[in-house]
């Protein structure tokens, strides 16, 4: 294996620098680069190694002592490597990375991992996951293949960019003023991503500069907007422009999708192709509340932050207990003279001591300096986040304890998340018992926490309701229990509209038919991006395919986008002018969908509330299978699960 595009390096001569900068460093991490630099594999066999592998945890539990000694180690191998002119020795081979993965995380990798992994890590140097099409489809029938992208966030900005490499002209269509999505809208107090930031970015565009290891909304939005900058991709985006509905004309095989602007302007585009990557999480959802607009003070959703709201010595009420709550609440404990939080049910949540902290200087520099450092660290994030919990998830029917739990290794989950609680609030029992969930763990979101929510909860002048919200009226809200809590400013961290997906566009397909009457209470896709009766019509982060036990929705993104441009591939080379998944295709897939997601904690009976469910309890918005599976189904599209006309 080639060591590709990271061949040339550049190191300070002062070794105490190298030396401090060594003091921050991921040991773990630092091995793998070592050997990339020595070319010495025998480091894999020593008694010094990590000891184990969790979330968010660098250092493979390894003692200070054996830190020391490894510092010691790579400050000569960075030395002798700098002093050799930054040479690389040859690539470890295939075998030899594969040990390296296993020493890394101290477990077996399995084999059938690796290769996503490989591809994950890019140590060649080469972008797999990329598909210009070279020679396979001539450039006359690449431009005459238009696409119109829905949604200028996460999965826009990577759908531009791929269409870009392919060659397709493309525009993408999108309702704010910039690029970003969720991180362009979501501003309120305290909003950060809940990815480890080195893995919360694509693959081809890797970032060492994060400030902080879970990163807040600014810095994430300039990452998108500088991807868009750095490649080009400015030029194809209309900003401002929402999607009004989108129609596909059978004769023609053509979609035409209107558009409006701020100034109220339409306009209709003729595309051969559509995606929308609209997301699932990017419509406010305000609770249906008796009352909701008497109130006469200020109030607003989480994610429609008003800036203008003044929360210095007054009395807010938070409605909710979710991901946003959950920021809000320490975010603005000490600027409010009191704070009421109401819940419906308290989150789970697991121990995440850095997910507030700064990346060291020193971390930063082996991120940018060190061979390979980088791609390790990334490895290092996303395994034990890939498909390591899954078995957690399935219901035992026989497991005794199904009010707390759904499984023995379930169980095991539960007792590890109550015993961070207790540790926190465990002399409070009044709080431990409003804190911890009457449903089994993982059966809702499952948020991160370094203790600043518990303490949040603690303090004097914050008041926790384990109840709903019966009204409000002109000066504050009155509980299901009747009592009243008065408020300057309300805020609303309620959630989305997940039940009602690519609200409020109007998509018709064959035969007229609008996609929402299809869908119902049930939106699906096959593998979350096609659906019978609208041809030439994808999804990004579609129905089915959201993230609840691990993974990454970049790494979903990329997966997706990859199998659209194989359809595109499949289609413009076939010479017809449409492609339409197999309705016994997607009927096979959605009965697989529902039979595994009856055996998952989600439809749990113990799950009360949740925006994974819809009206009748059934999950719409989740992938029940592995992370690999996903890798596996979408590398690439199959004709025989499509119709061309």
């Amino acid at each position: 294996m080639s060591q590709g595009k990271e061949q040339r390096f550049t190191l300070p001569q002062d070794d105490a620098a190298i030396a401090r900068a060594l003091e921050d460093a991921s040991i773990p991490t630092l091995m793998m680069s070592m050997l990339h630099m020595s070319g010495d594999a025998s480091l894999l066999d020593g008694l010094i190694r990590p000891a184990g592998v969790y979330i968010n945890e660098y250092q493979g539990y390894m003692s200070e002592e054996d830190k020391a000694t490894v510092r010691a180690q790579a400050l000569q191998v960075i030395r002798d490597f700098r002093d050799r002119g930054c040479t690389l020795p040859p690539a470890p081979d295939a075998k030899t990375i594969h040990r390296m993965m296993n020493f890394i995380v101290a477990q077996e990798v399995p084999a059938d991992y690796v290769p996503m992994m490989m591809e994950e890590m890019e140590l060649d140097g080469r972008d797999q996951r990329s598909d210009a099409w070279g020679d396979e489809v001539p450039a006359a029938a690449r431009a005459e293949h238009r696409v119109l992208v829905i949604g200028g966030g996460m999965s826009g900005v990577l759908a531009a960019y791929r269409l870009r490499e392919a060659g397709i002209p493309f525009v993408v269509i999108e309702k704010n003023p910039s690029v970003g999505g969720t991180w362009f809208e979501n501003r309120y107090p305290g909003v950060r991503v809940d990815v480890g930031n080195h893995l919360y970015c694509y693959s081809f565009e890797p970032a060492h500069h994060w400030t902080q290891y879970f990163s807040r909304q600014p810095e994430l939005q300039r990452y998108f907007e500088d991807v868009v900058d750095n490649h080009g991709l400015r030029d194809h985006f209309r900003f401002n422009t929402e999607v009004t509905q989108a129609e596909y004309d059978e004769a023609s095989s053509l979609w035409t999708v209107t558009t409006v602007d701020a100034s109220g302007s339409q306009e209709q585009h003729v595309v051969n192709s559509v995606i929308s990557a609209v997301g699932q999480l990017n419509r406010p959802k305000l609770p249906a509340i008796d009352g909701i607009d008497s109130f006469t003070g200020q109030w607003c959703h989480s994610a429609a932050w008003d800036d203008s709201i003044d929360l210095e010595g007054k009395r807010v009420v938070v409605v909710g207990s979710g991901a946003s709550a959950f920021q809000i609440v320490p975010a603005i404990v000490d600027q409010v003279s009191s704070l009421t939080v109401f819940q419906r049910s308290a989150p789970w949540m697991f121990e995440n001591p850095i997910y507030h902290e700064k990346v060291p200087e020193g971390k930063k520099w082996c991120l940018e300096h060190l061979p390979f450092y980088a791609r390790w660290f990334r490895f290092l994030l996303f395994w034990p986040a890939c498909d390591g919990a899954y078995d957690a998830i399935f219901v035992d029917p026989e497991w005794p304890h199904q009010d707390r739990s759904c499984s023995e290794m379930n169980d095991f989950v539960y007792q590890m998340f109550t015993e961070y609680i207790r540790t926190q609030v465990g002399d409070q029992p009044e709080l431990l018992e409003k804190v911890i969930p009457d449903y089994a763990p993982m059966g809702k979101r499952t948020l991160q926490d370094n203790g600043s929510w518990l303490s949040a909860l603690q303090r004097e002048h914050v008041t926790l309701v384990n109840d709903s919200v019966a009204r409000v009226g002109a000066g504050g809200v009155t509980a299901a229990d009747g009592r009243d809590y008065p408020a300057d400013v309300i805020i609303y961290a309620t959630g989305f509209e997940t039940d009602r997906f690519l609200w409020p566009m109007a998509i018709r397909g064959r035969d007229g038919v609008l996609l929402s009457e299809q869908w119902g209470n049930e939106p699906a896709a096959y593998l979350g991006v096609t659906v019978p009766q609208f041809p030439n019509f994808y999804c990004m982060y579609g129905p089915g395919t959201n993230l609840a036990f691990g993974g990454s929705l970049i790494f979903n993104g990329e997966c997706q986008i990859r199998y659209i441009m194989e359809c595109l591939k499949s289609l413009i080379q076939s010479g017809e002018r449409s492609l339409e998944c197999r309705p016994e295709v997607y009927d096979d897939y959605y009965r697989r969908f529902r039979e595994l997601h009856a055996q998952l904690i989600w439809e749990h009976p113990s799950i009360k509330t949740s925006f994974y469910q819809n009206e009748d309890g059934k999950v719409t918005l989740l992938w029940p299978w592995k992370i690999i599976d996903m890798w596996h189904w979408t590398k690439q599209c199959k004709p025989e699960d499509y119709a061309f006309s």
